[in-house]
């Protein structure tokens, strides 16, 4: 009785799903493919699934669950310990880099690596790229060579499992290096994939192609984790690349236990390498897939759904599906007309003020998504004119700040001496009498004995330094070598704390009392209390599988160099105005959405409108954008912009034509009024900017300057009252907002309707 009881609660959560949920959550055995729209569910369903089959029996130490971050594995990993509280922590989820990196921790010594490998990050990489431009390439043609064209190149490489030795047998490749005068590229590919490898270092891409080859080059590795892995799931299906799906043909061709989550019309990220393909053909690859689809979006209203449906039919490659909500119609699309860049970000901050004050929205409930960063500005300056709080995602991360890097630069030298982009970032840092010169000697001396740096700088006396010289070298290494003895006693915290007092890098960062001198310290504290709680946690932080016994530095460095972009997107940690770009908002969504700059050139971008797949991928953007947004969604685009220091005027992207007019209405910039429209909104504004009179009812002509008008203090201002505006009126206060010298007030003019004006600029008489 007392089985069945527990085993009737265990069911419980299944009474929670639709119908098509619930079937995707039940089918366990087999190829699966789950079609899933925006907002319908997705992660629930997975959860459930993984939950379902630990309920059923299966070992939850067999089941491999893939995702694109670390956010979304923890925060699965989370929800199925809420039902299975022991065994969440024994599954193998995370990421595909994380899960891979785990693998290659246990098996790279098969491919020449130790355990305690280096993982470079983008800067990383393009730094030792740089140097080998540098060192490889004549002085004339270095700038053909730009370490960030090199590094895409090689990643897009590595990406499609193209090793150096195939790179130079690759004609179409070869050619196309020709026809760009840059034919070292193979040459550069292939220096740069032995440095790495003579470092004891792997680069994001090389867990993936690594990966790949451990496991077709080491048959019995293959079949050890062919076997281990049962079952096996994944996230965002549509985002892999090929390489990715290579290495999940391999691990899943014993028991096709394979279940597959995605959305083919959420595919975005082709510039990274994503391949469509992946999810479009699928069905081709298994006779007997099972194919569910979850089309009901929980998210937004009719509206934004609706809009969203008829925006992604006009792409051809696409697998069919219908997303429907039980939302109810809510508040129709707004399309907002500016003249100029500068408009429109004043015309989106008012409309951010307006809803504040009309719904009692937070400033976190708001986001503005565009195209570009370089976007942002006209935003950020509207924002801050209005006092609203923002904050920009996708700007410098913590962990790229220089200060940080130099700290971890240390971390990594502790753990791996033979990290020579981590062991020259610090060298001379903070400065120890080893300059350029002694640098410069202790690389040639490297490769003339073909030894590492590391081995060199413990025999400096030996290779030809000066004594000063030598001794300056020796006490350098002798920290490294203390902290290397300390290892296998102290966790990670206590590695940081005594690197950062003993290599000088505290004191430094603390004896510079300027702003940013302040600042950078500040980072480094910040940096050492979040090695503290990562010692001092209860549970796994990370989503590789470490589990939480393991608080060693080398565990620490992991953990942070797998952050993925998105881990440190949280718009609900502080009360603020999202601003982004399209593409970090995938995954997010907010009641109140602003898509901005839809204009064409810009979005789509000219960029990527030359041939029918870039211009369907601009179109699934689109849609990525549009299903963000919950209750409002706001489509702005200017009649004018500023491109490259010059006036230019806009057409409006064509994607604005493919909204059905039955579900969005128009509304202009007062500057725009003179033009006309029949789609008019007769929703009430409070923008000074926006304005929703039919435009054959013209305003009034406004009064003619006031002869000897004197301004009031306005500090006493409160709602009710009258006042007399010199170029305005007579007007009545409406409503105020902000604090101090921020403080603004609506005020409704006889003539001239609503305005928002900032009261320390303003000139007002009380009457």
């Amino acid at each position: 009785m007392i089985f069945l009881f527990i085993f009737a609660i265990m069911k419980d959560y299944l009474l929670q799903l639709n119908e098509s949920q619930r079937k995707a959550v039940i089918q366990i055995n087999g190829p699966v493919m789950i079609i899933a729209g925006p907002g319908s569910g997705k992660t629930r369903v997975l959860t459930f699934r993984v939950a379902h089959m630990i309920s059923e029996g299966i070992d939850p130490f067999r089941i491999l669950c893939l995702t694109f971050t670390n956010k979304a594995a923890t925060e699965m990993r989370q929800r199925i310990a809420q039902l299975h509280h022991n065994d969440a922590r024994n599954l193998w989820m995370g990421t595909f880099h994380s899960i891979f990196a785990k693998i290659l921790r246990i098996e790279g010594h098969r491919l020449g690596y130790s355990s305690n490998f280096t993982i470079y990050d983008t800067a990383d990489s393009k730094s030792l790229i740089k140097k080998l431009v540098k060192d490889l390439i004549p002085t004339s043609k270095q700038k053909l060579y730009k370490e960030s064209i090199v590094y895409n190149r090689i990643s897009s490489a590595k990406n499609k499992l193209i090793t150096p030795e195939d790179y130079e047998q690759n004609i179409d490749m070869l050619n196309e290096d020709i026809s760009n005068h840059r034919e070292k590229f193979g040459f550069l590919y292939a220096a740069y994939s032995q440095q790495c490898f003579h470092n004891g270092a792997m680069d994001f891409d090389d867990l993936l192609l690594k990966t790949y080859q451990l496991l077709q080059r080491c048959p019995d590795v293959a079949y050890k984790y062919q076997n281990k892995f049962k079952y096996i799931m994944i996230d965002e299906f549509q985002d892999t690349n090929h390489a990715q799906y290579e290495i999940i043909k391999i691990l899943a061709a014993v028991h096709e236990n394979l279940c597959v989550v995605g959305d083919d019309a959420q595919s975005i990220y082709a510039f990274r390498g994503a391949t469509i393909a992946n999810i479009l053909d699928f069905a081709k690859k298994y006779d007997d897939l099972q194919i569910y689809k979850l089309e009901q979006n929980y998210r937004s209203t009719y509206h934004i759904v609706n809009t969203a449906n008829e925006i992604i039919k006009q792409n051809k490659n696409q697998l069919v599906k219908t997303i429907f909500t039980e939302r109810g119609e809510g508040n129709p699309i707004i399309e907002l007309i500016a003249t100029t860049d500068n408009d429109e970000g004043r015309i989106i901050a008012d409309k951010v003020f307006e809803l504040k004050m009309r719904h009692q929205l937070s400033n976190k409930n708001f986001a503005v998504l565009y195209r570009t960063n370089a976007q942002s500005r006209a935003f950020e300056e509207a924002m801050r004119r209005l006092n609203i709080a923002y904050k920009i995602y996708g700007g410098l991360s913590f962990y790229q700040r220089k200060e940080i890097k130099d700290m971890v630069a240390y971390l990594r030298c502790i753990v791996n001496p033979l990290d020579e982009v981590a062991l020259l970032r610090i060298i001379n840092y903070p400065p120890r009498g080893i300059g350029d010169a002694t640098i410069n000697k202790l690389l040639v001396k490297s490769r003339e004995q073909n030894k590492s740096m590391w081995e060199i700088m413990q025999q400096a006396s030996l290779n030809g330094f000066s004594k000063r010289t030598a001794e300056d070298i020796e006490t350098f290494s002798y920290l490294l070598k203390s902290c290397q003895i300390m290892l296998a006693e102290k966790n990670a915290f206590a590695m940081a704390e005594y690197i950062a007092k003993h290599s000088g890098i505290m004191k430094e960062l603390y004896n510079d009392k300027s702003v940013e001198g302040v600042s950078r310290y500040e980072n480094l504290i910040e940096l050492l209390n979040s090695i503290k709680e990562f010692t001092e946690s209860d549970v796994a932080i990370d989503a590789d599988g470490v589990l939480p016994d393991d608080k060693s530095l080398g565990s620490y460095l992991q953990q942070i160099s797998l952050l993925t972009d998105t881990d440190n997107i949280d718009p609900n940690t502080l009360d603020t105005v999202s601003l982004m770009t399209i593409h970090a908002a995938k995954g997010l969504e907010f009641p109140v959405v602003f898509v901005v700059g839809m204009e064409e050139n810009l979005f789509p971008s000219i960029m990527s409108i030359s041939s029918l797949e870039e211009l369907e991928e601009e179109r699934r953007l689109f849609y990525v954008a549009i299903t963000r947004a919950q209750d409002h969604l706001f489509i702005s685009h200017a009649t004018t912009r500023y491109k490259f220091g010059k006036l230019e005027y806009s057409e409006p992207s064509r994607f604005i034509a493919e909204i059905p007019n039955g579900n969005f209405k128009r509304m202009k910039s007062d500057r725009q009024a003179n033009l006309g429209d029949r789609h008019f909104t007769t929703i009430p504004s409070r923008s000074n900017n926006i304005f929703t009179r039919n435009i054959n009812n013209r305003p009034k002509p406004s009064p003619a300057p006031l002869a000897n008008f004197k301004a009031d203090d306005t500090t006493r201002l409160e709602v009710g009252m009258k006042i007399l505006h010199i170029k305005f009126g007579v007007g009545k206060v409406s409503a105020m907002d902000g604090v101090g010298d921020n403080r603004i007030a609506v005020i409704q003019f006889e003539n001239e309707g609503e305005k928002k004006l900032m009261l320390k600029f303003a000139k007002l008489k009380i009457i």
